[in-house]
């Protein structure tokens, strides 16, 4: 008589793209409500979803075989561990929306979430710099532990009311957006080419102009300025290069990596949106706002869309797509 165990499928960090892409179109939808006038109950349902999916995936992943062995393994892992700073960066989206109606609960989520962000990058910095790495494993979620994560918080720092340390932050980030990104455009440009699971990270090299102008946008209160033409330009820049990749990203094949693809998008449309409805264009500027409400629903949504089916058909093969090829080795098991 023989039995068969069946093992429970490693949750691999970058999942926790799902609640960030989440909670970044739910931005998208609470500033158009601010100033489009949409449904405020889209953004709020959308807010919901994001911290369900946050909390979940929490839960989900500390549930994995392993302890905490296996979560400093993920942590230390090149390929993966990067993605280990969307579990703050949702929290402290999160609490910055909380904030806005209860200010007390939401500062000390922001705090909390702020400290947590702080001594991960501090940490991943570290070990950048002391332990050598293969290339082939760098990859956009490189930008995720200092640039986004400083970015983020400077804009949760502004919202909360403390703008002199919210300008440091923003500092920090734009220091990091300049010495990551370099490294990794000599990488990309020198080799070895990305590998079909990691191509959609491609798009977080895309996200700092955007992320950088939320986070000017909160500590200026909107108001005009040289930075947010920069910001604006460069943001169309590194967005134009997606469209000439679009074959690509189709022919790699779907898998739950293609979430790292949403909160560049949802990102862009909400600086966007700020831009174009602060502009003297009038109606036209109206009509082209809801036009990138609608283009960053569509694409978030049809990401969302081809996830649910993914674990619904094939659940264990989902949790087993979300890992990079570079880290599918033979006689691996993904526990």
């Amino acid at each position: 008589m023989t039995t068969t165990t069946t093992l429970r499928p490693r949750l691999p960090l970058n999942t926790f793209g799902i609640s960030f892409g989440t909670a970044g179109i739910a931005g998208t939808w609470t500033t158009a409500g601010d100033l489009l006038g949409a449904p405020a109950a889209i953004g709020e349902v959308l807010w919901a979803a994001a911290a369900v999916a946050w909390v979940v995936t929490i839960v989900r992943y500390l549930r994995r075989p392993g302890g905490i062995r296996a979560i400093v393994a993920d942590l230390r892992h090149p390929v993966l561990g990067p993605f280990a700073a969307l579990v703050p960066a949702v929290g402290s989206l999160l609490a910055v929306h909380v904030s806005t109606w209860a200010p007390t609960v939401g500062a000390v989520g922001v705090w909390a979430m702020l400290a947590l962000t702080t001594a991960f990058g501090a940490w991943f910095m570290t070990d950048l710099l002391t332990t050598p790495r293969d290339p082939g494993t760098l990859h956009g979620g490189y930008l995720l532990p200092t640039v986004a994560s400083s970015l983020l918080g400077a804009q949760a720092l502004a919202t909360i009311g403390h703008p002199a340390l919210a300008t440091g932050f923003f500092a920090t980030g734009v220091l990091f957006w300049l010495l990551v990104g370099a490294v990794l455009l000599v990488r990309f440009a020198t080799g070895p080419a990305i590998p079909a699971a990691l191509l959609p990270t491609l798009a977080i090299v895309s996200a700092p102009p955007a992320v950088a102008g939320n986070a000017w946008w909160v500590l200026t209160g909107g108001t005009p300025s040289i930075v947010h033409t920069a910001l604006a330009g460069v943001m169309v820049a590194f967005l134009l290069p997606h469209a000439f990749l679009v074959r690509r990203y189709l022919r790699s094949g779907f898998a739950i990596g293609f979430w790292a693809m949403t909160f560049t998008t949802a990102a862009s449309a909400t600086y966007g949106i700020r831009l174009l409805t602060s502009t003297d264009l009038g109606t036209l500027g109206i009509a082209s706002a809801w036009v990138v409400v609608a283009l960053a629903t569509v694409i978030v949504g049809s990401i969302a869309v081809r996830s649910m089916g993914l674990f619904l058909q094939r659940p264990h093969d989902a949790a087993a797509a979300a890992v990079p090829a570079a880290d599918r080795r033979p006689g691996k098991s993904l526990d």
